[in-house]
């Protein structure tokens, strides 16, 4: 495996394969986990320190995320901390068996579960899936819900694919930017999505423009979906945070699903 397939220019194959975020500060094992997943269909990329971590998350936007309890300059708890704050991604803590107890940490805080080494990679690849399939299942509960491709979220539909955006069944004609602003907040929807978090999504980690350019953006966003743009109920401000997709079709509760978190706090007498 050439070392430029994680982390440098995307395969064909690569475009359309699940990317994983591997965060481990032992070279070998992340070798080894990179060969082996990539051999399963993943697209991998890779991070040595917690620092790092946080940035290749906000770079790669990996669908999921192995991450390592103990890591240099940035704890894995603290990574997850933090990730937690701006993203709803499934976090896989690795744990050594005398970390166990860290492990579960990380579940509090937010992990979705824990594996611990050394582990056989049928088991970590089927766990990884079942993240996977519990964040489609919940997110098509509780906000946007994924069919064929597509993004709904009240009456707001749009198509990654073909570029298209419907509001209220009437076609929407969105330039480039306020596309991709859409797409990040139905892909997120109830979530905050902090300011920084929807600059780096839409315009890239390294731009150094006016932050207001986000909320130029948001409102002419808002001009074309909402009802009432002076009064929105679709996209949200959270004072001092940042903006949040409301799914306005929702009534009731969503079902709770339970989880490998609830099941192993379970087992674990939390």
């Amino acid at each position: 495996m050439k070392r430029q397939n994680w982390e440098g220019e995307k395969t064909v194959a690569q475009r359309h394969a699940i990317t994983v975020l591997a965060v481990d500060d032992e070279e070998s094992f992340l070798e080894a986990l990179g060969l082996g997943l990539e051999r399963e269909g993943f697209e991998v990329h890779v991070a040595r320190d917690g620092v790092e971590a946080l940035e290749s998350f906000a770079r790669v936007e990996p669908d999921i995320v192995l991450l390592d309890v103990m890591l240099p300059r940035l704890s894995g708890i603290d990574v997850c901390q933090e990730l937690r704050k701006e993203t709803s991604v499934p976090i896989i803590m690795l744990s050594a068996k005398g970390e166990e107890i860290d492990a579960v940490v990380g579940l509090e805080v937010g992990a979705d579960d824990y594996i611990t080494k050394p582990y056989r990679l049928r088991e970590l690849v089927a766990r990884i899936r079942a993240a996977l399939r519990r964040t489609r299942v919940t997110g098509a509960e509780s906000g946007a819900s994924l069919h064929a491709g597509l993004l709904t979220s009240g009456d707001i539909c749009l198509d990654p694919d073909r570029y298209e955006v419907t509001v209220r069944d009437e076609a929407l004609s969105l330039p480039l930017k306020e596309f991709e602003l859409l797409k990040v907040l139905m892909e997120n929807v109830g979530h905050v999505l902090t300011r920084q978090r929807l600059i780096e999504c839409v315009w890239g980690f390294d731009y150094v423009g006016d932050t207001k350019t986000l909320d130029v953006h948001i409102k002419r966003l808002r001009s074309r979906v909402e009802k009432d743009p002076a009064n929105p109920e679709a996209i949200i401000t959270i004072r001092g945070l940042g903006y949040k997709l409301v799914d306005t079709s929702l009534s009731g509760t969503p079902r709770r699903i339970m989880g490998p978190v609830e099941e192993k706090k379970e087992q674990l007498g939390l």
